[in-house]
């Protein structure tokens, strides 16, 4: 699995990959297309990965509204004694295709994850789930482009000032589910304001590139332990957002540390209530 520490040299090392990888196309229950096998080899090396199905769920529109910001959800189910130790999110075509990757706190055997990429061309994307005995399980959807602009290269929303202003700024809110392992389990999602920038888009005042800056860790605690930790990309969509559940231990609060490659550093608070 790839270590988080490390997770930005891979990042680097993927990006270059991805800006020469060719489309991928091939079809299957697992798909793995011509770009997949060197993204496989660059993450996992010579790992084996198997087929996830009926033990991962995975959602992506067909024909996203928005390339900018395509739904992404994931739910895995592992059998009983056995537990998820990390979920990799892969936009095949991307020019960084390692989207996000997931640390998970706890010994959990059911988690959902929800979040938002950018989508550059048609691609696949998958999910890769790391078990605790260090088995991999992969599943993959085709999303289409409706054409236009690539999503990595198109310019930020709103003003620049009040980009800047807000950056860092974050809200959670509790999102109904109807697929809670336990009483004690919630579901919640995590809105950060921050433009991602890609370093691929123009100032439309300057046209000159506007220099990369993204998300680059985010970490979520409960009384101190490790609920969740993301390694991100320019692949999240600008002002990612996160839906996940989790088991509330009993603290009354989830504390959140996001940074960014420019040495950016936001932490909050963020009131859950008592285990129920």
């Amino acid at each position: 699995m790839l270590r988080l520490s490390n997770c930005f040299n891979q990042h680097l090392a993927i990006v270059l990959f991805g800006m020469v990888a060719a489309v991928a196309a091939a079809t299957g229950p697992v798909r793995a297309g011509s770009s997949w096998q060197g993204i496989k080899t660059e993450v996992y090396g010579s790992r084996p990965i198997e087929d996830g199905t009926g033990l991962i769920g995975l959602k992506a529109p067909y024909r996203p509204d928005d390339v900018r910001a395509v739904p992404v959800s994931i739910d895995a189910a592992l059998p009983a004694g056995r537990t998820i130790k990390g979920v990799n999110i892969f936009v095949d075509e991307n020019p960084s295709p390692l989207a996000a990757a997931f640390k998970v706190g706890g010994a959990r055997g059911r988690m959902a994850l929800a979040t938002k990429v950018r989508l550059n061309q048609e691609s696949f994307i998958r999910a890769v789930v790391e078990t605790n005995d260090g088995r991999l399980y992969m599943v993959s959807s085709l999303v289409k482009f409706a054409g236009g602009q690539s999503a990595c290269s198109a310019p930020p929303t709103g003003d620049p000032v009040e980009i800047a202003a807000n950056m860092g700024k974050a809200k959670l809110a509790a999102v109904p589910s109807s697929k809670a392992v336990s009483q004690a389990s919630q579901k919640v999602r995590l809105d950060v304001r921050h433009p991602n920038h890609t370093g691929m888009a123009l100032d439309q005042m300057t046209l000159l590139y506007i220099p990369l800056r993204m998300v680059s860790k985010l970490e979520v605690r409960q009384g101190g332990e490790p609920v969740l930790e993301m390694d991100g990309s320019i692949t999240l969509s600008e002002n990612p957002s996160l839906e996940f559940d989790f088991h509330n231990k009993g603290a009354e609060t989830l504390d959140v540390t996001l940074k960014d490659s420019d040495g950016g550093e936001w932490r909050h608070a963020f009131d859950v209530g008592p285990a129920t």
